[in-house]
Protein backbone atom coordinates (compact mmCIF):
# COMPACT_ATOMS: atom_id res chain seq x y z
CA UNK A 1 0.00 0.00 0.00
CA UNK A 2 1.24 3.45 -1.23
CA UNK A 3 0.96 6.31 1.20
CA UNK A 4 0.57 9.86 1.30
CA UNK A 5 3.21 11.80 3.64
CA UNK A 6 1.87 15.74 4.43
CA UNK A 7 4.50 17.53 5.72
CA UNK A 8 3.17 20.91 7.96
CA UNK A 9 5.24 23.86 8.55
CA UNK A 10 3.50 25.79 11.30
CA UNK A 11 4.19 29.61 11.93
CA UNK A 12 3.40 30.96 15.66
CA UNK A 13 0.75 28.15 15.77
CA UNK A 14 -0.35 27.50 19.37
CA UNK A 15 -0.22 24.04 20.62
CA UNK A 16 -3.80 23.70 20.96
CA UNK A 17 -4.44 24.90 17.12
CA UNK A 18 -1.79 22.29 16.18
CA UNK A 19 -4.11 19.34 18.24
CA UNK A 20 -7.09 20.53 16.39
CA UNK A 21 -5.75 20.72 12.90
CA UNK A 22 -4.21 16.58 13.86
CA UNK A 23 -7.30 16.18 15.26
CA UNK A 24 -9.29 17.37 12.03
CA UNK A 25 -7.09 15.18 10.00
CA UNK A 26 -7.63 12.68 11.50
CA UNK A 27 -11.54 12.92 11.38
CA UNK A 28 -10.45 12.55 7.21
CA UNK A 29 -8.56 9.51 7.55
CA UNK A 30 -5.35 10.37 8.13
CA UNK A 31 -4.25 7.39 10.88
CA UNK A 32 -0.59 8.69 11.91
CA UNK A 33 1.29 11.62 12.99
CA UNK A 34 5.09 12.55 13.65
CA UNK A 35 5.53 15.69 15.94
CA UNK A 36 8.50 17.60 14.12
CA UNK A 37 10.47 20.90 15.56
CA UNK A 38 8.66 22.73 12.41
CA UNK A 39 5.37 21.15 12.93
CA UNK A 40 4.32 17.54 12.27
CA UNK A 41 4.28 14.88 9.51
CA UNK A 42 0.75 13.28 8.71
CA UNK A 43 -0.03 10.02 7.01
CA UNK A 44 -2.79 8.39 4.73
CA UNK A 45 -3.21 5.60 3.08
CA UNK A 46 -3.25 6.79 -1.01
CA UNK A 47 -6.69 4.93 -1.68
CA UNK A 48 -7.82 7.30 1.57
CA UNK A 49 -6.37 10.54 0.31
CA UNK A 50 -9.16 12.78 -1.13
CA UNK A 51 -7.58 16.49 -1.71
CA UNK A 52 -11.28 18.15 -1.57
CA UNK A 53 -11.65 16.78 2.04
CA UNK A 54 -8.51 18.05 3.08
CA UNK A 55 -8.89 21.67 1.52
CA UNK A 56 -12.15 22.29 2.71
CA UNK A 57 -10.50 21.24 6.38
CA UNK A 58 -7.55 23.08 6.08
CA UNK A 59 -9.67 26.56 5.10
CA UNK A 60 -10.81 26.29 8.77
CA UNK A 61 -7.25 27.38 9.99
CA UNK A 62 -6.05 29.73 7.58
CA UNK A 63 -7.76 32.62 9.27
CA UNK A 64 -6.32 31.50 12.58
CA UNK A 65 -2.58 30.99 11.84
CA UNK A 66 0.27 30.72 9.46
CA UNK A 67 1.07 27.51 7.41
CA UNK A 68 1.93 25.59 4.95
CA UNK A 69 2.38 22.14 3.77
CA UNK A 70 3.92 19.73 1.13
CA UNK A 71 2.45 16.40 -0.29
CA UNK A 72 5.13 13.29 -0.45
CA UNK A 73 3.82 10.03 -2.22
CA UNK A 74 5.89 7.27 -0.55
CA UNK A 75 5.82 3.99 -2.41
CA UNK A 76 5.35 0.72 -0.39
CA UNK A 77 8.67 -0.66 -1.53
CA UNK A 78 10.37 2.25 0.06
CA UNK A 79 9.14 2.00 3.90
CA UNK A 80 12.55 -0.34 4.34
CA UNK A 81 14.33 2.82 3.43
CA UNK A 82 12.34 5.30 5.23
CA UNK A 83 12.21 3.51 8.70
CA UNK A 84 16.16 2.44 8.84
CA UNK A 85 17.07 6.15 8.02
CA UNK A 86 15.09 6.44 11.12
CA UNK A 87 14.66 4.38 13.54
CA UNK A 88 16.98 3.61 16.53
CA UNK A 89 16.18 1.38 19.15
CA UNK A 90 14.11 2.19 22.29
CA UNK A 91 13.46 1.15 25.83
CA UNK A 92 10.52 1.48 28.13
CA UNK A 93 11.46 1.30 31.66
CA UNK A 94 14.58 -1.22 32.69
CA UNK A 95 12.33 -4.21 31.14
CA UNK A 96 11.52 -4.15 27.35
CA UNK A 97 14.38 -3.35 24.03
CA UNK A 98 12.44 -2.90 21.05
CA UNK A 99 14.94 -2.90 18.19
CA UNK A 100 15.55 -3.60 14.41
CA UNK A 101 17.74 -6.61 12.87
CA UNK A 102 20.05 -4.16 12.23
CA UNK A 103 20.57 -3.24 15.70
CA UNK A 104 22.81 -4.96 18.85
CA UNK A 105 20.90 -6.73 21.43
CA UNK A 106 21.43 -5.15 24.87
CA UNK A 107 21.91 -7.66 27.67
CA UNK A 108 20.25 -7.91 30.97
CA UNK A 109 16.36 -6.69 29.51
CA UNK A 110 13.98 -9.05 30.51
CA UNK A 111 11.90 -8.46 27.06
CA UNK A 112 13.41 -8.08 24.14
CA UNK A 113 10.93 -7.44 20.85
CA UNK A 114 13.07 -7.91 17.25
CA UNK A 115 10.88 -5.61 14.23
CA UNK A 116 11.85 -6.35 10.81
CA UNK A 117 11.79 -2.63 8.77
CA UNK A 118 8.85 -4.40 6.68
CA UNK A 119 6.47 -0.76 7.06
CA UNK A 120 7.26 2.83 9.09
CA UNK A 121 4.56 2.69 11.86
CA UNK A 122 4.53 0.39 15.23
CA UNK A 123 7.76 0.47 16.03
CA UNK A 124 7.58 2.10 19.65
CA UNK A 125 8.40 5.74 18.98
CA UNK A 126 5.32 7.13 19.31
CA UNK A 127 3.61 8.15 22.14
CA UNK A 128 1.00 5.71 22.16
CA UNK A 129 2.78 2.36 21.26
CA UNK A 130 5.28 3.44 24.37
CA UNK A 131 2.15 4.25 26.49
CA UNK A 132 0.53 1.43 25.65
CA UNK A 133 3.79 -0.73 26.38
CA UNK A 134 4.62 1.09 29.67
CA UNK A 135 0.86 0.08 30.81
CA UNK A 136 0.77 -3.43 29.93
CA UNK A 137 4.07 -3.90 32.25
CA UNK A 138 1.80 -3.67 35.02
CA UNK A 139 -0.81 -6.09 34.12
CA UNK A 140 -0.88 -9.83 34.53
CA UNK A 141 -0.97 -11.34 31.13
CA UNK A 142 -0.58 -15.16 32.53
CA UNK A 143 -2.48 -17.02 30.93
CA UNK A 144 -4.81 -14.66 29.32
CA UNK A 145 -6.35 -14.51 25.93
CA UNK A 146 -5.61 -10.88 24.34
CA UNK A 147 -7.21 -9.08 21.60
CA UNK A 148 -4.89 -6.91 20.00
CA UNK A 149 -6.69 -4.41 17.57
CA UNK A 150 -4.92 -2.49 14.64
CA UNK A 151 -1.81 -4.09 15.51
CA UNK A 152 0.52 -2.60 12.81
CA UNK A 153 3.82 -4.44 13.11
CA UNK A 154 2.21 -6.77 15.65
CA UNK A 155 4.67 -4.73 18.54
CA UNK A 156 1.67 -5.28 21.41
CA UNK A 157 0.32 -9.05 20.56
CA UNK A 158 4.23 -9.48 21.17
CA UNK A 159 5.09 -8.08 24.37
CA UNK A 160 1.31 -9.86 25.80
CA UNK A 161 2.98 -13.11 24.80
CA UNK A 162 5.97 -12.61 26.22
CA UNK A 163 4.38 -11.63 29.05
CA UNK A 164 2.66 -14.46 29.69
CA UNK A 165 -0.45 -14.13 27.19
CA UNK A 166 -1.60 -17.91 25.72
CA UNK A 167 -3.71 -16.71 22.85
CA UNK A 168 -3.62 -13.23 20.72
CA UNK A 169 -5.91 -12.53 18.43
CA UNK A 170 -4.04 -9.31 16.29
CA UNK A 171 -6.00 -7.96 13.53
CA UNK A 172 -5.75 -4.92 11.15
CA UNK A 173 -6.82 -4.04 8.15
CA UNK A 174 -3.84 -3.34 6.25
CA UNK A 175 -2.43 -6.20 4.02
CA UNK A 176 1.26 -4.89 4.74
CA UNK A 177 0.62 -4.80 8.12
CA UNK A 178 -1.13 -8.17 8.47
CA UNK A 179 2.35 -10.01 6.50
CA UNK A 180 4.37 -7.68 8.83
CA UNK A 181 2.93 -9.00 12.10
CA UNK A 182 3.26 -12.59 11.03
CA UNK A 183 6.68 -12.10 10.13
CA UNK A 184 7.61 -10.39 13.02
CA UNK A 185 5.48 -12.71 15.26
CA UNK A 186 7.86 -15.60 13.59
CA UNK A 187 11.16 -13.44 14.21
CA UNK A 188 10.25 -13.49 17.83
CA UNK A 189 9.15 -17.24 18.35
CA UNK A 190 6.25 -16.40 19.41
CA UNK A 191 3.79 -18.93 18.78
CA UNK A 192 0.66 -17.81 20.08
CA UNK A 193 0.00 -15.39 17.99
CA UNK A 194 -3.36 -15.62 15.04
CA UNK A 195 -3.34 -12.86 12.79
CA UNK A 196 -6.54 -11.77 11.05
CA UNK A 197 -7.23 -9.07 8.28
CA UNK A 198 -9.80 -6.70 8.28
CA UNK A 199 -11.78 -4.74 10.85
CA UNK A 200 -14.14 -5.69 13.59
CA UNK A 201 -15.71 -7.76 11.70
CA UNK A 202 -13.05 -10.50 11.59
CA UNK A 203 -13.03 -10.42 15.56
CA UNK A 204 -12.77 -14.06 16.51
CA UNK A 205 -16.21 -14.78 17.78
CA UNK A 206 -14.70 -15.72 21.66
CA UNK A 207 -13.82 -13.77 24.95
CA UNK A 208 -10.98 -11.75 25.70
CA UNK A 209 -9.80 -11.11 29.26
CA UNK A 210 -7.53 -8.26 27.62
CA UNK A 211 -8.26 -5.60 24.94
CA UNK A 212 -5.52 -3.29 23.08
CA UNK A 213 -6.28 -1.15 20.70
CA UNK A 214 -4.00 1.90 19.73
CA UNK A 215 -5.49 3.51 16.32
CA UNK A 216 -7.43 6.92 16.59
CA UNK A 217 -10.66 8.61 18.25
CA UNK A 218 -12.91 7.79 14.95
CA UNK A 219 -12.63 4.08 14.65
CA UNK A 220 -12.28 3.47 18.25
CA UNK A 221 -15.88 5.13 18.74
CA UNK A 222 -16.95 3.34 16.06
CA UNK A 223 -15.34 -0.52 17.42
CA UNK A 224 -15.49 0.11 21.04
CA UNK A 225 -19.37 -2.12 21.01
CA UNK A 226 -17.76 -4.83 19.44
CA UNK A 227 -14.98 -4.70 22.24
CA UNK A 228 -17.37 -4.20 24.80
CA UNK A 229 -19.19 -7.60 23.35
CA UNK A 230 -16.25 -9.82 23.03
CA UNK A 231 -15.03 -8.64 26.24
CA UNK A 232 -15.57 -11.22 29.18
CA UNK A 233 -17.13 -9.12 32.50
CA UNK A 234 -14.40 -8.12 34.70
CA UNK A 235 -12.47 -8.16 31.10
CA UNK A 236 -9.25 -4.97 30.93
CA UNK A 237 -9.83 -2.72 28.05
CA UNK A 238 -6.49 -0.58 26.87
CA UNK A 239 -7.56 2.24 24.04
CA UNK A 240 -4.87 5.04 22.90
CA UNK A 241 -4.62 6.97 19.70
CA UNK A 242 -6.28 9.91 20.81
CA UNK A 243 -6.18 13.04 22.75
CA UNK A 244 -6.65 14.18 26.42
CA UNK A 245 -9.27 17.24 25.20
CA UNK A 246 -11.36 16.73 23.65
CA UNK A 247 -11.33 12.93 22.99
CA UNK A 248 -10.86 11.34 26.39
CA UNK A 249 -14.27 12.86 27.51
CA UNK A 250 -15.91 11.69 24.12
CA UNK A 251 -14.49 8.36 24.75
CA UNK A 252 -15.39 7.89 27.86
CA UNK A 253 -19.08 8.67 27.36
CA UNK A 254 -19.46 6.14 24.34
CA UNK A 255 -17.55 3.36 26.47
CA UNK A 256 -20.23 4.08 29.29
CA UNK A 257 -22.88 3.23 26.82
CA UNK A 258 -21.42 -0.20 26.33
CA UNK A 259 -20.64 -1.33 29.89
CA UNK A 260 -17.07 -0.07 30.18
CA UNK A 261 -16.29 1.78 33.02
CA UNK A 262 -13.25 4.12 33.11
CA UNK A 263 -10.44 3.71 35.42
CA UNK A 264 -7.21 5.73 34.56
CA UNK A 265 -5.22 7.35 31.93
CA UNK A 266 -1.56 7.96 31.14
CA UNK A 267 -0.39 11.17 29.52
CA UNK A 268 2.73 11.86 27.10
CA UNK A 269 2.76 15.19 26.10
CA UNK A 270 -1.28 15.69 24.88
CA UNK A 271 -1.65 11.60 23.99
CA UNK A 272 -3.58 9.50 26.53
CA UNK A 273 -3.57 5.94 26.81
CA UNK A 274 -6.75 4.47 29.23
CA UNK A 275 -8.13 1.52 31.32
CA UNK A 276 -11.77 0.00 30.73
CA UNK A 277 -13.17 -2.28 33.07
CA UNK A 278 -15.93 -4.71 31.39
CA UNK A 279 -18.71 -4.21 34.09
Amino acid sequence: MNYYELVFTLIEAEDYQQDLLINDLADIGFDTFENADFGFKAYISEADFNKQFLDERLANYYPQFSFSYEINLIPQQNWNEVWESNFEPIQIRDKVWVRATFHEPKPGIPYEIVIDPKMAFGTGHHETTSMMMDMMLDIDFSGKKVLDMGCGTGILAILAEKLGAVDIAAVDNDLACYDSTIENAQLNKCDHIKVFCGSKEVIPIERFDIALANINRNILLDQVDRYAWVLKTGGELYLSGFYETPDLDIIKDEASKYGLSYISHKKTKDWVATKFIKM
